[in-house]
């Protein structure tokens, strides 16, 4: 069953992590059993005219920079099945948005994105006790990149 994050405005200009910390903190203390589970709903108003989607906005990318920089395995927790991984990966990595085309990574920025929480996870995931390097292959594949099973052996040296 997921965990739903509620996002206001007040937190997200404020950059208050505590609502989401007390959240991914009660999800990370069993990290095998959460895994997959965590949601944001986003309330923030915006004028009826303005064309941005929610990660074209400052502040609310603002938010999930600092979120990032707090929770780095963060997205080990979140929903990729619904689409969470992307939309957090769109508040961090640079892209075009066309109703046509939908998200256009910036492909060196995703490349380097993704490499960076292969390797931030991979040491997390060590930490506490996981050793399945599986979990990493397909977060790099739900964000378009398929890592060979030997590269994994690199980072146990």
């Amino acid at each position: 069953m997921p965990t739903i994050v509620q996002l206001d405005q007040p937190a997200i200009d404020r950059l208050d992590l505590r609502a989401a910390g007390v959240q991914i903190e009660r999800l990370a203390a069993d990290p095998l059993a959460n895994a997959r589970q965590l949601r944001f709903e986003i309330d923030y108003p915006r004028a009826a005219d303005d064309p941005r989607e929610l990660p074209e906005v400052q502040e609310i990318r603002l938010f999930f920079i600092r979120l990032d920089a707090r929770y780095p395995w963060l997205p080990y927790l979140l929903d990729w099945r619904n689409g969470e991984l992307t939309r957090f990966a769109a508040m961090l990595v640079p892209h075009q948005f066309s109703a046509k085309d939908g998200i256009t990574f910036a492909p060196e920025a995703m490349e380097i994105f993704v490499m960076h929480k292969i390797f931030v996870l991979a040491d997390w995931l060590l930490a506490q006790g996981i050793t399945n390097r599986s979990e990493l292959r397909y977060l790099a594949q739900a964000l378009g990149y398929d890592i060979d099973a030997e590269f994994f052996d690199l980072l146990s040296a």
